[in-house]
């Protein structure tokens, strides 16, 4: 294929394009989005298995973890009953979920459905989640959860 001039000036203004997106914009954005999916995903898996490891991996130390109902927890007071098999998740389905990185930090909000079991009851969930995850060395780090309560 032979260059001319038209086909230099669109290489030149995609040059450009790319070296003036920032780490909250464009392709950095969709990369970091895509990372901090696979946390939440990776955070839901733990959840589902009671697995206290996966949980400490995408949590930060500092979590404060706020239930539909009004408890707040801290990183121990949230992952101690689900990985000690006192409370469980039976089932849970992600939906609606929104990814938006500002910086080293990231909001996702999403709809939460299923089960939980906790003291031999079985409870239906359906739920709203604002999440916000911190950028960390080893990877996107679960900072602060709050669930509401959503229509039926």
């Amino acid at each position: 294929m032979s260059m001319n001039r038209r086909h230099l000036a669109l290489a030149g203004a995609a040059a450009l394009t790319l070296a003036n997106l920032t780490p909250s914009t464009g392709l950095a954005q969709g990369g970091d989005a895509a990372a901090v999916a696979a946390a939440v995903e990776a955070l839901t898996k733990a959840m589902l298995a009671g697995d206290r490891a996966g949980m400490m991996a995408v949590t930060h130390e500092r979590l404060s973890y706020g239930h539909s109902a009004g408890r707040i927890e801290n990183r121990q007071q949230f992952i101690d009953p689900l990985a000690n098999k006192t409370s469980i998740f039976r089932s849970m389905n992600i939906s609606d979920q929104n990814i938006d990185v500002v910086g080293e930090d990231a909001i996702v909000r999403h709809v939460l459905r299923g089960e939980s079991e906790s003291n031999g009851r079985v409870n239906p969930v359906n739920i709203g989640i604002l999440q916000v995850w911190k950028k960390q060395p080893d990877g996107w780090k679960l900072l602060a959860r709050q669930a509401f309560t959503r229509p039926n």
